[in-house]
């Protein structure tokens, strides 16, 4: 069992090839994959892949890069096209302070249409976020004071002291092959410590690539180098990460049960 909890099936560098991917995924092991939205154009498509695979189901959400050019995308849409059977969750969606390419007045208010979104349908919210983690946090935790809603900080690379504060609001974390990085030394000591129920892992595909396929495009099979990766970091068993792992991303995207 290896599920893949952030991918991007529909971008550039995948799609080309889609099929394949996924055959050579499904030969490595990974029986679940979490096809992500980042703008609305995109959300047919990641949804298309999603009715047509099994095993690949769908969020939808407006990366906060995309924020300025998505002003329409209110909670009331999300929730509309977050009903639809294959639609797992909510996002991505978030703060991204480095590179800037949306007004962060315009991504703050996009994040929390979308955890208003994720609260209404009960599915988990994705959190991008990166060089914002005083503002991450406070809109977090001003948000579950309005009401519970679950999450996963995707693709960890903030401080351990986010981490913990996730973790106290019930997130989940999921780690990415930048672990498997050798200057990654901070993520690394964070990611050896994390408590295996709230541990997911992803590929962030195409992008990412763990060692040892740097330079590559990314894809959800490279998930088993970031598990491995980690059940050594964590002086773990590798079937054993991978299991509790694939265990906690049906829990936590509790859509993707057999009904």
């Amino acid at each position: 069992m290896l599920a893949d909890s952030h991918c991007h099936l529909n971008y550039k560098g995948l799609v080309e090839e889609q099929q394949a991917v996924l055959e050579r995924a499904r030969a490595g092991g990974v029986t679940a994959m979490l096809n992500i939205a980042t703008r609305e154009s995109e959300w047919d498509a990641v949804l298309a892949t999603a009715e047509r695979e099994p095993d690949v189901w769908a969020t939808v959400g407006i990366h906060p890069h995309e924020a300025d050019a998505h002003p329409h995308v209110d909670t009331a849409k999300l929730v509309a096209r977050g009903r639809h059977p294959r639609v797992v969750g909510i996002g991505e969606s978030g703060l991204d302070y480095h590179y800037d390419q949306s007004d962060r007045a315009r991504q703050q208010a996009s994040f929390r249409a979308h955890i208003a979104a994720a609260r209404e349908l009960q599915l988990p919210i994705v959190v991008h976020t990166r060089d914002a983690e005083d503002d991450t946090l406070a809109i977090l935790r001003e948000e579950m004071e309005q009401g519970a809603y679950p999450g996963v900080i995707h693709c960890f690379t903030a401080s351990a002291a986010f981490a913990d504060s996730a973790l106290e609001l019930g997130f989940y974390i999921s780690i990415s092959g930048i672990v498997t990085f050798r200057n990654a030394t901070d993520l690394q000591q964070t990611a050896s410590r994390l408590p295996r129920e709230r541990l997911l892992i992803e590929t962030d595909a195409p992008f990412l690539a763990p060692i040892p396929h740097r330079g590559k495009p990314g894809e959800p099979s490279f998930v088993a180098d970031t598990a491995a990766f980690l059940a050594k970091l964590r002086g773990e068993e590798v079937s054993e990460l991978q299991h509790y792992t694939a265990e906690n991303f049906h829990r936590l995207f509790s859509k993707t049960k057999p009904a």
